[in-house]
């Protein structure tokens, strides 16, 4: 745990160089996106020294890495707010429904797994290998619009993504950033029914391209699990298929948690289509508008933010990992 604790520092270092490379090397000028293409270039020129953006390379450079050190993230070049004040904003957003979609992709890969796994090579298996082939072969975006299209214009059974609320409801007070904590402690009701009313589309998207990781992962590891040693001397002792499929998941925790937290960190910035599309006013759209916009404080700020959380999720998974199999060595370094 020292060790990852020493190495997280480091690691922050090259995230926050890659954020301020990353921008550098983008094509476009930002004093020009702010100005217009009708701007001449004395208007162009006062904005550039207003952002700063007329200094030499080394001094902006030893700026930005000093500002960062005081954890100051600048202001947006756009709209002028404080882009932590921003990150905090929008990030629960996101842990909203990348939890949720995790659940039920972890519910929906997992079972379909382990129906595999118990059954490889035999016809269950083989129905299961083609649903997994199909729902990963298929893109989020097009999941998205598939069930826009169906379950919102055909059949109505869901609202319009125009947001997380609709335009007759009001949005709680502020305590905690998150929209369905903030609404229970508001007691409001209707608003949350609404909120959750509206979420199973964007949620259902990103669980249904999610469930087909976890149902690969699940069938490979509860299917060599199965032919262990371990499950063989569980049959010969007389236990229930039951309890010999538990003992399966057991073995297969290990990687199936792995695989979690690999995709937590992937689906914090890599929602922001799907969030687009539904008006989630997450940090991944956030960040999205930001690129576009060519805001450069935005950016660094959404890719230092992203990158810290993928390195403490990380963290967190070696430690999860090690309290769960003792058999587990880290090597130094």
């Amino acid at each position: 745990m020292l060790r990852r604790l020493i190495i997280i520092p480091i690691s922050l270092f090259f995230v926050v160089a890659f954020s301020y490379a990353l921008v550098e090397i983008m094509p476009g000028d930002p004093a020009l996106a702010i100005a217009g293409n009708t701007a001449n270039e004395r208007e162009v020129a006062i904005i550039r020294a207003e952002l700063g953006l007329d200094r030499p390379f080394d001094e902006r450079f030893v700026r930005f890495f000093t500002d960062i050190a005081q954890g100051d993230l600048g202001r947006s070049f756009f709209d002028g707010q404080i882009v932590s004040h921003e990150i905090t904003r929008y990030f629960p957003a996101s842990v909203e429904i990348m939890v949720l979609s995790l659940l039920f992709a972890g519910l929906i890969g997992l079972s379909l797994g382990a129906l595999a796994g118990y059954f490889r090579q035999r016809a269950p298996d083989s129905v299961a290998r083609i649903v997994i082939t199909a729902l990963q072969a298929v893109p989020e975006f097009l999941i998205a619009l598939l069930l826009i299209f169906f379950i919102f214009y055909l059949w109505r059974w869901a609202p319009a993504p125009i947001g997380r609320l609709s335009l007759t409801d009001t949005y709680p007070p502020v305590v905690t950033n998150f929209l369905f904590i903030d609404l229970i402690l508001a007691g409001d009701w209707n608003g949350l029914r609404s909120t959750a009313h509206r979420s199973v589309l964007p949620v259902a998207t990103l669980a249904i391209g999610t469930a087909a990781y976890f149902a690969k992962v699940a069938r490979a590891t509860i299917g060599a699990a199965m032919s262990s040693k371990q499950v063989q001397f569980a049959r010969a002792c007389g236990l229930s298929e039951f309890k010999v499929l538990q003992y399966a998941l057991l073995q297969a925790r290990g990687p199936i948690i792995t695989y979690t937290a690999i995709l937590v960190a992937a689906l914090v910035g890599g929602a922001s289509i799907i969030e687009t599309m539904f008006s989630w006013r997450g940090l991944g759209q956030w960040g999205l508008q930001a690129i576009l916009n060519k805001d450069v404080p935005a950016i660094q700020g959404f890719v230092i933010a992203t990158g810290s959380f993928t390195m403490i999720v990380y963290l967190a998974l070696d430690l999860v990992v090690a309290a769960l199999d003792p058999r587990i060595r880290h090597d130094r370094g």
